[in-house]
Order: C-alpha cells, then sequence, then structure tokens
C-alpha cells in the first residue's frame, strides 16, 4: 500500500524502483476457509517487471484481501494463472511455496509445486536463496534449492529477508513482536523467532556478495 510513496521516494534518490509484493498463498484454494486447515499459508515474492504487471500484483492483492481473506490475505494457483503476465516469480523464505516442503523432507511435493510454478511463470520464476546467522535451516535448505534448480533448469537469485532498515534495529524489531505476541524480551518461555538472527535488515551489494 506504500507502492506510490516508495516509488517517488526512489525516483527522487535516483533508485530504480522495483515495486513487489510477498503474497501469501493458500493450502487449499482461496475460498477455503476451515478451521485448524486453512489458517496457514507459504508465501512466494511476485515483482512487477512493468506496468501491466504493477496492475497485475494490484489485482492479486485486492482478490486476496476481498476473497480469500482468512487471518491474512491469501491467492491460490487459480489466480495466479491469471494474473500472472509481467510478473517475476520469487521462492521466498524458508516458509515459502516450494521452500516449506522441501525442507521438510518432501521433495517430490516440492518438485511439483516448483513445475506448477513453471508452467505459470516460465523464465520469470527464480528460486531463492538467502543466508542468515542463527538461522541453521537455510544451509540445508539452499543446498536442496541449488539441486532441485539444476535438476529443474531454473535460474537462482540471492536475497536478504529484510525486515528493517539499519542492522541496530534488530531489537527494536525483536521487541515489537514481543508486544505482537504478548510476551516481553525476558520471559524464557517466549518462543523465539525467526528474526532472532541480528541481519534482516537491507544490506549493502558487498555485504550480499
Amino acid at each position: 500500500y506504500g507502492a506510490v510513496k516508495f516509488y517517488h521516494a526512489c525516483k527522487e534518490t535516483g533508485i530504480k524502483p522495483i515495486i513487489g509484493c510477498e503474497v501469501y498463498i493458500a493450502r487449499r484454494s482461496r475460498l477455503d476457509k476451515e478451521a485448524n486447515i486453512d489458517s496457514d499459508q507459504n508465501h512466494l515474492i511476485l515483482l512487477a517487471k512493468n506496468n501491466n504487471g504493477y496492475k497485475n500484483l494490484m489485482k492479486l492483492v485486492t482478490i486476496a484481501s476481498l476473497e480469500g481473506f482468512y487471518y491474512k490475505p491469501r491467492i491460490d494457483l487459480e489466480l495466479l494463472k491469471k494474473y500472472s503476465s509481467d510478473l517475476i516469480c520469487l521462492t521466498a523464505c524458508i516458509n515459502g511455496y516450494i521452500c516449506e516442503p522441501l525442507l521438510a523432507g518432501r521433495e517430490n511435493e516440492a518438485e511439483k509445486k516448483a513445475k506448477e510454478l513453471m508452467e505459470i511463470f516460465g523464465q520469470n520464476l527464480y528460486f531463492e536463496l538467502q543466508k542468515h546467522q542463527r538461522i541453521k535451516e537455510q544451509d540445508l535448505l539452499n543446498a536442496k534449492l541449488i539441486k532441485l534448480a539444476e535438476k529443474l533448469g531454473v535460474a537462482l537469485v540471492a536475497t536478504n529477508d529484510c525486515h528493517y532498515i539499519n542492522q541496530e534495529d534488530a531489537e527494536a524489531q525483536e521487541i515489537l513482536l514481543c508486544v505482537q505476541t504478548q510476551k516481553t524480551i525476558l520471559d524464557k518461555d517466549r518462543k523465539l523467532s525467526m528474526l532472532d538472527s541480528p541481519d534482516f535488515y537491507l544490506k549493502s551489494p558487498a555485504e550480499m556478495t
């Protein structure tokens, strides 16, 4: 919802703006809203290549809220097939549409889902590699993603999951998550979040390299 402000701020600073969204994919259909079954979702990253892609992205985000909302706004493969034109698809974090079953050892399911996305996005699909401190699962996932990408002929892209701008903002982000979950930073039984890794900030090109 901040796309226009983001676009103008980038233009004023001489940065090329790439508008996108992390979308939630329903476990079944976006219209299924059954307790304990449809409350969990997987992630995908969608990036607009041009103005047509931006229009398709707006359509997806709108339908996700108006039709698919169940705990969070959700889309499904039916919508992706209809509004995929001029969109780039990345496979997101460890809870991604392909990544979650792949990390859990469900390789056949992950490959099936990858082929579904290949059919929709073609060369605009990229397997996303991330590397964050204290998240041991990512090294295992990256190895599996590289192997699957080589098997299916899908390109790879290195990204950094970004939840705040500066590295020193990590503690403030964790406190905000405590507020959200009604815990304090000192609670010993507090479920550690994925963001306990202190590098979910906007990294420089040198750091990414």
